[in-house]
């Protein structure tokens, strides 16, 4: 797992790298947690090793990643009930980080600005 730390962090951070205006921050009080904003929002919690993370899906979908995925779970402290779902990452296969990819983006959408989430929608739009 110790090898994955840092491979999964740079992985998580390609990702982030391409929506617009997001960075990362480490929450001091979390012991340096860090989580990834757009404009003060936080739109992925994680930990260092990328182990899991936390990211914001329509109701709907959380339900059903939830109740689909053995690495999943509400987020505590009441998000979940929001569309909040923890995942594992871990050691993820390239399959699974398709799912991380497209979980975050869509996080990044519901938090996001409208003008800046529209832009990530006409991106997943014309992959599709």
């Amino acid at each position: 797992m110790a090898k994955s730390a840092p491979k999964n962090m740079a992985r998580l951070e390609r990702i982030v790298d391409q929506l617009a205006e997001a960075v990362r921050v480490d929450i001091e009080a979390w012991g340096g947690e860090p989580t990834f904003r757009v404009r003060g929002k936080n739109f992925v919690f994680t930990d260092r090793p990328v182990s899991r993370m936390s990211v914001k899906l329509p109701v709907e979908e959380a339900a059903a990643v939830v109740a689909t995925d053995p690495g999943a779970q509400p987020t505590g402290y009441g998000l979940g009930r929001h569309g909040w779902v923890s995942v594992v990452v871990g050691a993820a296969d390239e399959s699974r980080w398709e799912l991380v990819e497209e979980w975050v983006r869509t996080s990044y959408t519901l938090v996001a600005p409208k003008s800046l989430a529209k832009i990530v929608i006409a991106e997943d739009e014309a992959r599709s």
